[in-house]
C-alpha cells in the first residue's frame, strides 16, 4: 500500500512538473510576443550583439551539409506531433486525447516561436535602415523614379553581355559577391560580419514554384534555401537577398535594398542581376504611358530576360497557392511589426531613392560612384 501511494505522488508530482513546465513555455511566448523592446536596445544588444556571433556559429555548421537542415527539423516535428497525437486517441478517450494534443500543439508552438525570436526573429524589432542612415524623402518623387528607371535600364544593356549564363547553383555563385556581402555589411555599421549562406535547394521547392517564392531564409538554422528552376540571371539577387536576411536584415524591403547593394559591388554578372530585379520593382510603379518609353530604351537581349522570367513564373505558379500563400505571408509579417505586409518588398525603391547609399551606387545621379566601384560610399 505504501509503495503504491509512493508511485502515485510521484506520477502526480511528474505531472504536475510538466504542467508548469508548458504554463512557462506559453507564458514567456506571450509575455515575448507582447514586450514593448526598444529598437534601439534590440540593435545594440542583439542584432549588433548577440545574433552576428550565432549567426557565424550556425551558419558555419549549416554550410557543411549540401541538404537543408530545415527540411529535416520540420520533417521531425511533424512526424513526432502525428505520433504523439495518434498515440493520445488510441489510449485516451476522444475528449480526453483531443485535449492532450491541443495543448502540446500550443505548448509547441509557444517553443518554436521562442527558438524563432531567439535565432532570428528579433532583428524584425532592430532599428531600421531609414533610421540608421537617413532618407532624404524629398528625392522620392514620380520623375526621379522614372529617371532611376532609365538609368537602369542603360545599365542593363551596358552589363547584358557580361551576365550569367551559369546553370548550376553553385555554392557562393563568385566570391565577388561573398566579398560585396562582407563590404556591404561594414558600410552600414555591422561591427561583426555575418558569414554567407551555402545556397541549397529544399523538399520545399514543390510549394516555391506554386507560390511564385524565389528564395528562403531558414530563421531556425540561418541557412539559405532558393528555387531550384532560378534563372542564372535571377541567381545572383536572389541569393544576395537572403544573405541579407542572415545579416539580420528582416524586413524585406530592407533585405531587397541590402541585396542590391551587394549585388552593385560585386562583379558584373552579379551587377546585371541586381539591376534587373529593381527594374521589375521600378516599371510595377510606372504609368502605362511611362512604362512603354523607358521599356523602349531596352535592347533586346535584357527584354527577352525579363520575358523569360515572367514566363517561368506563369508556367510554375498556381493562382491559388500565391493567393494563399502570400495572403498567409503578409499576416505574419505584420505580426512581426512590419505595417506594411508584403507591400514591403517595393520599399527598396524609396531607400533607393532616398539615402546615401543608393545614390551613390547609382550612376548619373549627384554622388554617384564611378561605375567600376567596388564598394559603396559611407554615408
Amino acid at each position: 500500500m505504501q509503495r503504491h501511494v509512493f508511485v502515485c505522488n510521484e506520477e502526480v508530482v511528474r505531472a504536475r512538473r510538466s504542467r508548469l513546465v508548458r504554463l512557462a513555455i506559453i507564458g514567456l511566448a506571450v509575455a515575448a510576443a507582447l514586450a514593448p523592446l526598444s529598437p534601439d536596445a534590440v540593435e545594440q544588444f542583439y542584432s549588433q550583439g548577440i545574433y552576428p556571433r550565432l549567426q557565424r556559429l550556425i551558419t558555419a555548421c549549416s554550410n557543411l551539409t549540401g541538404f537543408a537542415w530545415f527540411d529535416v527539423f520540420v520533417g521531425l516535428v511533424v512526424v513526432s506531433w502525428v505520433v504523439l497525437a495518434w498515440r493520445d486517441l488510441r489510449e485516451q478517450r476522444w475528449f480526453r486525447g483531443a485535449s492532450r494534443i491541443v495543448v502540446r500543439t500550443v505548448t509547441l508552438a509557444a517553443a518554436l516561436y521562442l527558438f524563432f525570436l531567439a535565432a532570428w526573429g528579433l532583428n524584425y524589432r532592430r532599428v531600421t535602415i531609414e533610421d540608421k542612415v537617413g532618407v532624404d524623402y524629398r528625392a522620392v518623387t514620380s520623375d526621379a523614379a522614372v529617371a532611376l528607371a532609365d538609368a537602369a535600364a542603360r545599365e542593363l544593356n551596358r552589363l547584358y553581355p557580361s551576365r550569367s549564363t551559369n546553370t548550376s547553383l553553385g555554392d557562393g555563385l563568385d566570391l565577388s559577391l561573398s566579398t560585396a556581402f562582407a563590404s556591404v555589411q561594414a558600410t552600414l555599421g555591422q561591427s561583426t560580419l555575418a558569414v554567407p549562406g551555402r545556397p541549397k535547394r529544399t523538399l520545399f521547392d514543390f510549394y516555391f514554384r506554386a507560390a511564385s517564392v524565389d528564395g528562403m531564409t531558414d530563421p531556425f538554422f540561418l541557412e539559405t534555401m532558393t528555387l531550384a528552376g532560378l534563372l542564372p540571371v535571377e541567381r545572383h539577387m536572389t541569393v544576395a537577398h537572403e544573405w541579407a536576411h542572415l545579416a539580420g536584415y528582416a524586413d524585406e524591403g530592407e533585405a531587397n535594398f541590402v541585396g542590391w547593394l551587394v549585388c552593385l559591388n560585386a562583379g558584373d554578372a552579379a551587377r546585371y542581376s541586381g539591376w534587373l530585379f529593381l527594374y521589375g520593382e521600378l516599371l510595377s510603379g510606372l504609368d502605362r504611358d511611362t512604362r512603354g518609353r523607358v521599356s523602349a530604351i531596352l535592347d533586346p537581349g535584357p527584354r527577352a530576360d525579363l520575358a523569360a522570367i515572367a514566363a517561368r513564373v506563369r508556367s510554375q505558379a498556381s493562382p491559388a497557392v500565391v493567393t494563399v500563400g502570400w495572403g498567409v505571408y503578409d499576416q505574419y509579417l505584420k505580426a512581426n511589426g512590419v505595417e506594411r505586409g508584403t507591400r514591403s518588398y517595393t520599399d527598396v525603391v524609396r531607400l533607393v531613392l532616398g539615402t546615401p547609399l543608393g545614390r551613390a551606387a547609382t550612376p548619373g545621379r549627384p554622388g554617384a560612384a564611378p561605375q567600376d566601384a567596388t564598394s559603396p560610399a559611407r554615408p
